[in-house]
């Protein structure tokens, strides 16, 4: 046995393993698309809270049966009412605007110091800004104020809006925001 010449044994490199990237991907689509179909049944199928009962007409009838439940009757479902707005204390309203507030002065600043479309382009955003200010329920206690304050700001930045967009100069129109936009500062103590 030692006379047999033994096989010359040398390392080559192997072929690479083919990617299964294309198979984990369908695999990976079929069940996502299986989950969306079963999705859209259980959404089609499944009765909803709002579908009237098998059997019952949308239309009154013209005299009610002694059958159906009567108005006050215990098997009716509660009615329910939605709460009424709580009233913020002045230092929640103050964290609910005060970014806004801040981000006007600094915006009433770029608008004052630009011209044209640029300056028409951050007075919208403080006009957007001003919406959320508006619509931001304010406590009792300053809600008149805060209201009239908010509309005359509103006003102020159309002017301003105006102003920069005809070419004029906005430095009046900016100071005169500034003004109003301290009365609602000074309003909420931010």
């Amino acid at each position: 046995m030692a006379d047999e010449q033994q096989p010359d044994v040398r390392w080559a490199p192997m072929d690479p393993q083919p990617s299964n990237r294309g198979r984990i991907a369908l695999i990976v689509g079929l069940i996502v698309a299986g989950l969306v179909i079963v999705g859209v049944l259980l959404f089609f199928l499944l009765p909803r809270g709002e579908s009237p009962a098998p059997g019952a007409s949308e239309t009154p009838s013209a005299s009610p049966s002694p059958f159906e439940s009567q108005p006050g009757d215990p098997t009716d479902p509660p009615v329910t009412v939605a709460p009424e707005p709580v009233d913020p204390s002045i230092e929640t309203f103050r964290d609910q605007v005060g970014f806004w507030l801040e981000d006007a002065a600094r915006g009433l600043d770029i608008a004052a110091a630009s011209s044209g479309p640029d300056a028409v382009q951050v007075v919208e955003t403080l006009q957007e800004d001003a919406q959320r200010l508006s619509d931001t329920l304010p406590p009792s206690s300053i809600a008149t104020e805060w209201t009239d304050g908010v509309a005359d700001y509103a006003q102020k930045l159309a002017d301003l809006k105006t102003a920069a967009s005809e070419g004029s100069d906005t430095t009046s129109a900016a100071d005169a925001a500034r003004t109003s936009l301290q009365v609602l500062t000074d309003l909420v103590g931010a």
